[in-house]
């Protein structure tokens, strides 16, 4: 038997990505400033542990064939540990303790193995077992894992003055796995599968326990689902943004700063180029820019709630008797300068905008180049209004949305969550929320979808997914219409017509979300070749002998004048080795001078792509890559 589950056999599951960590617990305020849902399983614990991921059909066939291939380890490996075996995104694996690492020959064998299995079309078998029955199962097979699962069960069950809960089981031919489920109906139910690769990951997630094998594969409804999966994942592994951001000098991680990145010119050249533009267009939107400090007294966050209860997510600091925090996220301190003043009506909506540096103590295991850190900035904005301006404040922050994501060519897709069951606020106020968000929904013309009952505990939510070029969805912006926690928690108020005081809605949002995060995305959509206005180099001028390097430097001065990022080749390479390093680099231009181009004052461009275009002057260049650049074209 493997995965222990408590008493509900197919309890309401969500999908989840490779290395994802639940990161928050009942009335966890906020977490990477989407706010988890109440029920929400605390990081590595063992309700966290049993979620198989399988919220679909496809979900359900991949922890399926995830039971599979652990049938198959058993078989043949006997001594066997094993630990979890979810779906993730595109798949699955299974965490498990051998003796020896394992080799391709290995993970062919298993298949092997599998495909005799998935032949047999054994039917997934359901039962229940109390829980001392199946925790003695499992010491008796020598499953320590599954054990620590059990007694931590045991040990919620008795914190909560609970006696310790049944658990399910999922058997197929010899192979029995304690599990919640859901399961195809059969092995034979599953379509085409592979496994794809080992790697080395630490029982949950903590770098002080036994390091595991994670087995990965996946599996589809057809074969050629399959190769074009393949194929995806390929492609991928060439776009993978920690080997480009080496490649093209962007970043670099070291031991000496765990889970942070270090930008290097270009990187930071790139970083600033996005925080110029969201800049430029807050400021046309009215925000004003503020600051608020790294290291925060625990009293505000015994206010907000997340002392204590999102405290192990955070880095504490003691200094002369009293504790404080680097902030994980900004949306307290905000509320700290909103009551600096009384607020009038008439000064609402008030929109204010944060870069704000964040550190969160992500487990060493789930750390994983940009997209997984502990140290990262955020685009925050916090904007507190009138209830008779949420309609309008959301028609203005979905075109914010829409011109953002038009400057990088992503087709974006919003989903409206709801109120959950469990939630906070007057109900009327949610009501009349929601359907003034609705209403800015339709009216937008984005493609969006209803999620029910999946808001925030305080707030009606708008979630902004994005696909890059390889059709992988990214979730990166946010809009929380909070209803309740900030206002209430931090006893937000306005003076309205009236004279009377009334609190204000907090909006939240993050359009980039985590910079670090999403250049990590912007890495791989665009393979490191970044649009013109975005790349950290622009042009480079490429001289094909030493004596025209004083018409490359004239043109240089031409082209910096006008602030555009450019260089100059000096090097004793000849002119194909140039373009040719040039195009490694994915710098968009490369304007070549030889004789005639000196003669004429300009230069010859060639574009990334090899296009090339006739002899043009300095100044015409010059000017026609500032019309590409400020229209900020993909």
């Amino acid at each position: 038997m493997a995965e222990v589950t408590g008493s509900s056999p197919v309890p309401p599951t969500r999908h989840r990505g490779e290395g994802a960590a639940r990161m928050a617990d009942e009335e966890t305020l906020v977490a990477q400033e989407e706010v988890e849902h109440l029920d929400a399983p605390a990081r590595g614990s063992a309700e966290e542990l049993l979620d198989a991921g399988a919220s679909d059909l496809l979900g359900r066939m991949r922890h399926s064939t995830a039971h599979v291939m652990a049938e198959a380890i058993m078989r043949l490996f006997p001594g066997a540990k094993l630990g979890i075996g979810p779906a993730i995104t595109d798949g699955f694996y299974y965490d498990v303790l051998l003796d020896r690492a394992l080799t391709p020959d290995d993970l062919a064998a298993i298949e092997a193995e599998m495909a005799k299995s998935i032949a047999a079309n054994h039917v997934f078998k359901l039962a229940e077992h109390t829980f001392a029955d199946a925790r003695a199962a499992l010491v008796a097979s020598d499953q320590p894992f599954k054990v620590e699962i059990m007694d931590d069960l045991a040990a919620k069950a008795v914190a909560n003055g609970e006696t310790a809960p049944n658990v399910t089981t999922y058997r197929h031919g010899d192979f029995e796995d304690l599990c919640r489920g859901p399961h195809v109906e059969s092995t034979g139910k599953i379509g085409a599968f592979k496994l794809l690769s080992v790697a080395g990951a630490y029982w949950r997630g903590k770098s002080d326990r036994p390091m595991l094998q994670r087995i990965y594969g996946t599996a589809w409804e057809t074969k050629e689902q399959l190769e074009q999966y393949r194929w995806r994942r390929d492609e991928a592994r060439k776009r993978d943004h920690r080997k480009l951001g080496v490649a093209l000098d962007l970043f670099s991680f070291h031991d000496v700063s765990p889970g942070s990145a270090f930008w290097h010119p270009k990187g930071q050249r790139l970083w600033r180029t996005l925080e110029t533009a969201m800049r430029e267009m807050q400021e046309r939107r009215g925000y004003q820019e503020v600051s608020t400090p790294i290291v925060v007294s625990k009293q505000l966050w015994e206010q907000s709630g997340h002392w204590d209860l999102y405290r192990d997510n955070m880095f504490i600091i003691e200094s002369e008797g009293e504790e404080y925090s680097l902030k994980p996220m900004n949306c307290p301190e905000s509320t700290v300068i909103y009551r600096t003043q009384t607020r009038s009506y008439r000064d609402l909506p008030l929109r204010l905008s944060e870069f704000g540096r964040l550190h969160r103590n992500e487990l060493s295991g789930t750390l994983s180049g940009l997209t997984r850190v502990r140290h990262f900035i955020q685009d925050d904005g916090h904007i507190y209004v009138r209830p008779d301006q949420i309609e309008s404040e959301v028609d203005a922050l979905l075109e914010e949305v829409r011109e953002v994501y038009s400057w990088f060519g992503l087709p974006v897709e919003l989903v409206f969550s709801t109120k959950p069951a469990k939630a906070l606020g007057d109900p009327a106020l949610w009501e009349k929320a929601e359907s003034m968000i609705e209403a800015a929904l339709k009216r937008s013309g984005a493609t969006w979808r209803l999620n029910a009952g999946d808001g925030a505990f305080y707030a009606p939510k708008i979630d902004i997914l994005v696909r890059d070029a390889l059709g992988r969805e990214w979730q990166t912006a946010t809009i929380q219409i909070d209803l309740a926690m900030l206002p209430e928690r931090f006893d937000l108020e306005y003076v309205d017509e009236s004279g009377a005081r009334v609190r204000p809605i907090a909006i939240h949002r993050a359009i980039y979300g985590s910079l670090e995060r999403f250049i990590g995305i912007l890495v791989e959509h665009f393979a490191g070749a970044f649009p013109l206005w975005l790349a950290p180099e622009q042009v480079v001028i490429i001289p094909i002998t030493d004596r025209h390097l004083d018409a490359a430097a004239a043109g240089l001065a031409v082209l910096k004048a006008a602030g555009i990022r450019a260089s100059i080749d000096q090097s004793s390479n000849r002119m194909q080795n140039k373009i040719r390093l040039a195009q490694e680099q994915k710098i968009p231009l490369m304007l070549v001078v030889g004789d005639k181009e000196a003669e004429a004052g300009g230069a010859a461009p060639r574009w990334r792509d090899g296009t090339q275009e006739p002899i043009s002057s300095w100044s015409a260049i010059t000017s026609s890559l500032k019309e590409k650049i400020d229209a900020r074209a993909v």
